[in-house]
Formats: C-alpha cells, sequence, structure tokens
C-alpha cells in the first residue's frame, strides 16, 4: 500500500485538526446558547394574580412561567407572594404579629407594601430579579361595591381614580427602586356583571340582597333597573380603573426615562367581552356549583343552607377557612355569628374570579406585553449569581 507524501499527510491531518476543532467550538456555541439561564420571577398583589380556586399548574403566572422557559430558554425561579384580599396599604406599617397568611382567604395583610418587604428579606437581593407581577386596588375600592346597584357609575369611577391612581404610582416607583433589574407587568381587571349575565330567579334575588341605597330614593328599582344599574357600574369600574392603571404606569416609565433606566413598566388591559362575565355562557370566571333550587333556598334561609363554589381548590380552601376562622374561647353570640358569616363568605371566596379560562385569558395579556421587549436584545440583566427569588 503507498503511504501518502509528508506533505499530504501533513495537510490530511491539519483538516482532521480543525474540523474537530470547528465541530468542538460548534457544539460549545450550541451548548452555551441553549444551555437555561437562572429567571427570578416575582409575583405581587391580590387574589386575581394569586389565582383564587386554581390550582397552581392553572394559575396566570404559572402559565407565564412555561412560556418563557420555552420561549426565553431560562429556568425560572418565582416567588409568589400575592393572596386575597391584599390591600396597596403603605410602606413601614407592621402586620398583626399573629396573622396566619393562606393565599386562599382574605386577608388585607400583608398588603402589597409588605409584600415588597417580604419579597426583599427572601431575595437578599433585589438587583436578581428580573420580572414582577403586579396587581392591586381593587380591594382599596371594595369588590362589594359591584355589588350594590345603590352605587352609581360616576361613584365607581372617582374611587377608582382614587385608589388605583397615586397609590399605584407610588408603588410601582417602590418596585422598581427595590428591584433595579426588573421589568413590571401591571394588569388590569374585568368588569363582573354584564348583559349577558342571565336575570333569573336567584341573580335577581342576589341582585336585591346587595341593593343598599346611598341616598335617598322616591322607590325602590325594579329588577330591570338593578342589573341596568350593575351593568353600568361593572362597565364604569373597568374602563376607570384600566385609565387609573395605564396612567400609573405612564407616570413611573417617566420617571424611568429620566433615570436612563433599562427597565420598563406595562400594562396588561384584560380583554373581557360581555359573554365572559359573571354566570354568562361563556364565562370566564368561577360560579356556584348548586341547582337553581338550593341557591335560592340558601337566599331564603340566609346562609343555614350551604352553597359551595365551583372551583378547583374548594375543598383545600374550605379546611384553610375552618383554621383562619377558628372559634375563639369566650366568644360572645355576636361573635359568633360574623365568625360564621365570615366563614362562609371565606368558603366561597372564587366566585367571580378568573376560572381556568380566565387565567389563560390573563396570562395572555402578560405574554403579550412581555413580547414587546423580548425581542430585543438587552431585556435579560447581564449577570447571574447563585441569588434567586426563591
Amino acid at each position: 500500500m503507498k503511504l501518502p507524501s509528508p506533505s499530504k499527510f501533513q495537510a490530511i491531518l491539519l483538516a482532521v485538526v480543525l474540523l474537530a476543532f470547528s465541530a468542538a467550538i460548534q457544539g460549545q456555541t450550541t451548548e452555551n446558547r441553549s444551555a437555561p439561564r437562572d429567571f427570578n420571577l416575582l409575583v405581587l398583589g391580590d387574589s386575581i394574580l394569586w389565582g383564587q380556586g386554581l390550582k397552581t399548574e392553572h394559575k396566570s403566572w404559572f402559565l407565564v412561567k412555561n412560556w418563557l422557559e420555552q420561549t426565553q430558554h431560562v429556568t425560572v425561579k418565582e416567588r409568589v407572594e400575592a393572596h386575597a384580599g391584599a390591600v396597596i396599604g403603605s410602606g413601614g406599617i407592621a402586620p398583626p404579629q399573629s396573622l396566619t397568611v393562606y393565599g386562599e382567604v382574605n386577608s388585607a395583610w400583608p398588603t402589597l407594601h409588605d409584600q415588597v418587604d417580604d419579597a426583599l428579606r427572601s431575595v437578599g437581593d433585589g438587583s436578581q430579579v428580573d420580572l414582577v407581577l403586579i396587581d392591586g386596588c381593587i380591594n382599596d375600592v371594595n369588590a362589594r361595591r359591584f355589588l350594590n346597584a345603590g352605587n352609581s357609575g360616576p361613584a365607581i369611577e372617582a374611587l377608582a381614580q382614587e385608589k388605583c391612581g397615586a397609590p399605584v404610582e407610588q408603588l410601582l416607583s417602590r418596585i422598581a427602586s427595590s428591584f433595579p433589574n426588573a421589568h413590571i407587568v401591571l394588569t388590569g381587571y374585568y368588569p363582573v356583571i354584564s348583559e349577558k349575565t342571565p336575570r333569573d330567579l336567584f341573580m335577581r334575588a342576589l341582585a336585591k340582597r346587595f341593593y343598599a341605597a346611598l341616598s335617598s330614593e322616591a322607590r325602590r328599582p325594579s329588577d330591570k333597573e338593578l342589573f341596568e344599574r350593575l351593568t353600568a357600574i361593572s362597565n364604569a369600574w373597568y374602563e376607570a380603573s384600566n385609565r387609573a392603571l395605564m396612567d400609573a404606569v405612564a407616570k413611573t416609565n417617566s420617571q424611568l426615562a429620566a433615570r436612563a433606566s433599562r427597565q420598563r413598566v406595562t400594562f396588561a388591559r384584560i380583554p373581557f367581552l360581555p359573554e365572559h362575565a359573571f354566570a354568562a355562557r361563556e364565562s370566564r370566571l368561577w360560579g356556584f356549583d348548586a341547582t337553581t333550587v338550593r341557591k335560592m333556598l340558601a337566599l331564603l334561609t340566609f346562609g343555614r343552607v350551604s352553597l359551595q363554589a365551583n372551583d378547583e381548590v374548594r375543598s383545600r380552601r374550605s379546611s384553610m377557612c375552618e383554621d383562619f376562622f377558628r372559634k375563639t374561647p369566650g366568644e360572645s353570640e355576636a361573635q359568633k355569628s360574623a365568625r360564621k358569616d365570615s366563614l362562609m363568605v371565606c368558603r366561597l371566596a372564587a366566585i367571580a374570579h378568573p376560572n381556568r379560562k380566565g387565567a389563560v385569558m390573563y396570562a395572555d395579556a402578560i405574554t403579550e406585553q412581555l413580547q414587546s421587549f423580548t425581542t430585543g436584545s438587552g431585556w435579560l440583566r447581564t449577570a447571574t449569581t447563585t441569588a434567586s427569588a426563591q
């Protein structure tokens, strides 16, 4: 067999070495490009972003987490401070020391400012947080106002501006300062009652039960008028809260731009249609798991006949409610009655909150906002450390 000449042999050897080296570099590049990096997600807010009534894997923030991992090739480590009932509050005010927090159980504490404090203590280094999802202000307005036809659209609009404007702007500014590398997505709310909400016997009775005139009226409104008012109130809340929240986002972004920050705050408006409202045919909200007869009996017996919500975690929430509103030694009859009322409301807390389809709607609105800046380079912080948001 004839061997190749030394010069030809050297050329072949060089080609083999170069090919191997090139393959190694290509393999390293591919590996580095696909290797996931840690991404720290912080969820602040009330029952909406907590995901009232939903299993973890169906909550909107969890769907966003999955989307980030699939599209951005990151490993998301989440920290969820959101819980039902949270109000905005103010910084520096300590919550009751005896408080036990259950995400499913309504409690004003910890407030959203408390949630920021708690997150900072847990994270250690706020600069390691990449994304903050947040909602808030509906509990400061008090959602029960939307079920009382004695209110008016202008009154709800004024409350939305008062509670969802400046307080949210101050909160967003604090979040941006506390987590200087994080982009922030603020989510909006939705109208509960619409013209597509059925006017059946139960809903008419429910509207009457919540009605309380805020001013003297010559006569009690008819059923038709009650629903027209409730629809108007819900629409007023939806539009006015969106305006106030968008204005808070715009003002916060102006502050960030003035100091040449890379951060951005975006607003995720929820595209809620009339057919998505409570009890409508295509509702995106949890409702009652009971027949019309049982629902009427519950109203007529003032809760002695119990109702259930049709959410995914009602049994687990019921246990939490029992523990949160447990009997205290020496309680009076009035205290006992109030406790039982609170317990009943707690068990039904998922009512009118986004169901699985509603959570998908929220997740889609959030990811749409994320796409506006994830397509460009530099939206992620450049340095990673072992610190995480978990």
